[in-house]
């Protein structure tokens, strides 16, 4: 079948006007827009009416943190801005308090002006200026503190930063010595209105000396009689040299213990020789015939001799009570049961051998462990043998 020319003219004409027609509905959803992603912008095109469509043809997820501006439902023209922020994760410690914030700064300052975190006088781990990527940031922030410093002698108020006692001490300059006391300890963390307290500590040796009594000692002598004494070596007094170590604090003496002690002069024992001769008896000649003599009255029987010394209670010997109380006073301070280790005990300082030689364990087996009568007591017995040679304070009779 042949069509005539007009009718085929036609028909090309319909199909023109359905080729334009299409041609501007595609142009009409062809859309040039920029696309800004945290601050990077690019032209894009895209076929769709919508932000989330120029989203999606972009592959660009956002996350419940993330901003979109418009809103990805809002509808798009031809030359509009899409705006993407993402949401960051900044933790901020401030003074031991942890909290997560969600942030799209991109830098720490900028977080911080948008959080509202007041930091102007603060000390922040990290630079103000640090970029904030999407990875997120952990960072603390110390706010400073007033506290207040006691030191030697004096009192000042400090604004610190710092986060440890210690570090205050190094901000106020303080120096501390190996011995000084930090209260509280220098690793104790600061809090506000806090008092730092520094105690300067030193420690000193001191010496003094005290008399060391001479011993006695008896040795047998055959040549001598029986119930005599003779002293072949003469006793002197020794010394010995006390070591204290004393603690300062803050210029105050606060304890002092003794550390060592040195006989710094020995003392020479005493020697007594002691008889051990037994006379050997004689007999004596008859006596002659007496006439015997008319009885008349009885003669008187002789006075029976005092005993020496004066004796108070059982067996005590309290003779010369008020010179051993002054020869007490110079040898121990007077204290009848001092022991001080030095190897000589109670008020009079008896060594432990002359102590026991000269009978006082009749009453205790130490002079610091008998009472004072009975360290008299025997000090009378020694007196008698030696006199007062065996005392260092023989002078304060």
């Amino acid at each position: 079948m042949v069509i005539s020319r007009p009718l085929r003219w036609a028909a090309q004409g319909g199909a023109v006007v359905l080729v334009a027609v299409g041609a501007l509905a595609a142009a009409s959803y062809d859309k040039a827009v920029n696309l800004s992603l945290d601050g990077s912008t690019q032209s894009v095109h895209v076929f769709g009416s919508t932000v989330g469509d120029v989203l999606a043809k972009e592959n660009v997820a956002v996350g419940a943190h993330d901003l979109v501006s418009p809103a990805a439902d809002q509808g798009l023209s031809d030359g509009d801005t899409v705006v993407v922020r993402y949401g960051r994760k900044l933790t901020v410690t401030v003074d031991g308090t942890t909290t997560d914030y969600y942030t799209t700064a991109t830098t720490v300052d900028a977080a911080l002006a948008e959080l509202g975190i007041r930091a102007d006088q603060a000390k922040l781990s990290v630079s103000r200026t640090e970029p904030l990527g999407r990875a997120g940031l952990a960072m603390s922030i110390t706010m400073p503190r007033a506290v207040t410093m006691a030191v030697d002698g004096g009192t000042t108020s400090l604004s610190t930063l710092g986060a440890t006692v210690a570090d205050a001490l190094q901000q106020a300059e303080v120096k501390v010595g190996q011995l000084d006391r930090v209260i509280p300890a220098p690793e104790t963390a600061l809090a506000a209105g806090m008092t730092i307290t520094v105690n300067r500590v030193e420690q000193k040796t001191a010496t003094e000396t005290q008399p060391v009594g001479f011993q006695v000692v008896d040795k047998d002598d055959a040549t001598l009689a029986k119930g005599t004494t003779r002293t072949t070596t003469k006793g002197v007094a020794g010394q010995t040299t006390l070591t204290y170590t004393e603690t300062w604090v803050d210029g105050k003496l606060e304890s002092r213990t003794q550390a060592g002690a040195q006989v710094s002069t020995a003392p020479v024992d005493q020697v007594v020789a002691v008889g051990t001769k037994v006379a050997t008896p004689v007999k004596a000649p008859a006596a002659p015939a007496v006439p015997a003599v008319p009885a008349g009255p009885a003669a008187p029987a002789p006075a029976t001799p005092p005993p020496a010394g004066t004796t108070s209670g059982a067996g005590l010997n309290l003779a010369n009570a008020a010179m051993w109380d002054r020869i007490a006073r110079c040898e121990s301070g007077g204290n009848w049961h001092i022991n001080t280790g030095n190897g000589y005990y109670g008020g009079l300082q008896f060594a432990a051998s002359t102590w026991s030689s000269t009978g006082g364990g009749d009453f205790a087996s130490r002079a610091d462990l008998a009472s004072r009568e009975q360290q008299i007591t025997v000090a009378n017995r020694l007196y008698a043998k030696a006199g007062l040679g065996p005392w260092g304070c023989a002078h304060a009779a």
